[in-house]
């Protein structure tokens, strides 16, 4: 399979997991990042992007009513002919115009195990404090289908890992990190495989990919799809 699908990558803050997905992209990945959007001007993302040759554009959210937002979001897509999207790191809510745009073609991450430690308000450190806090043995990584809601859309792929009892928040969100690095581009890549195929994308769950996860960071094997 020659071609490649031509994606938007949303992001808040630095853009480790768009460096991730840039990275697996340069190793033969499905999909192409033709784009990155942020809702702050200064957000590192953006300079990733536009050091990787990549299309950057900020479209501001704060004060302004979602259809205006919408109407900028679209707009970009459209310009850079966007087929999927993969929010990594988006700490806002994605207007309901621009999530009925792309249905099954949009993709996020959360660093825990959905539906547990999720919804409005829950990214970042929040999440690993609350999951020390409540003495969970485990938690993960999710990897999901966006829609109107935060949180809540059909789960895509998952991966363990687990608390340890000397965890801290610092701990956890650095082994959790390490698995969405590996976790997110596989899955985006499987997703995309599966838009150029014209197939329905099936979880990802392929045979033989395993994280041992006693290792720090855990190791990763990916299996391709054909």
């Amino acid at each position: 399979m020659s071609a490649t699908l031509p994606v938007a990558v949303f992001a808040s803050g630095g853009g480790t997991n768009l460096q991730a997905l840039l990275d697996y992209e340069a190793r033969g990945a499905r999909y192409r990042v033709v784009l990155v959007v942020s809702d702050r001007a200064d957000a590192g993302a953006l300079e990733r992007a536009r050091s990787a040759g990549r299309a950057a554009v900020h479209v501001p959210v704060r004060e302004r009513d979602a259809s205006d937002v919408a109407r900028d979001t679209l707009r970009a897509l459209e310009t850079h002919g966007v087929q999927a999207v993969f929010l990594a790191g988006y700490l806002r809510l994605v207007p309901a115009e621009v999530v009925e745009a792309f249905p099954g073609r949009m993709l996020n991450v959360h660093p825990a195990l959905l539906p547990a430690f999720g919804g409005q308000g829950m990214y970042g450190r929040r999440v690993h404090e609350a999951v020390v806090a409540a003495g969970a043995r485990v938690s993960g990584v999710t990897v999901h289908f966006v829609d109107e809601h935060y949180d809540t859309g059909r789960i895509f792929a998952q991966w363990p890992v687990p608390v340890r009892p000397d965890d801290d928040a610092e701990r956890l969100a650095a082994r959790v990190l390490a698995v969405e690095h590996r976790l997110y581009p596989a899955a985006a890549d499987h997703l995309a495989a599966a838009l150029l195929r014209g197939e329905p994308p099936r979880p990802f769950t392929p045979a033989g990919d395993f994280f041992t996860l006693g290792a720090d960071p855990p190791r990763f094997t990916p299996t391709r799809d054909p």
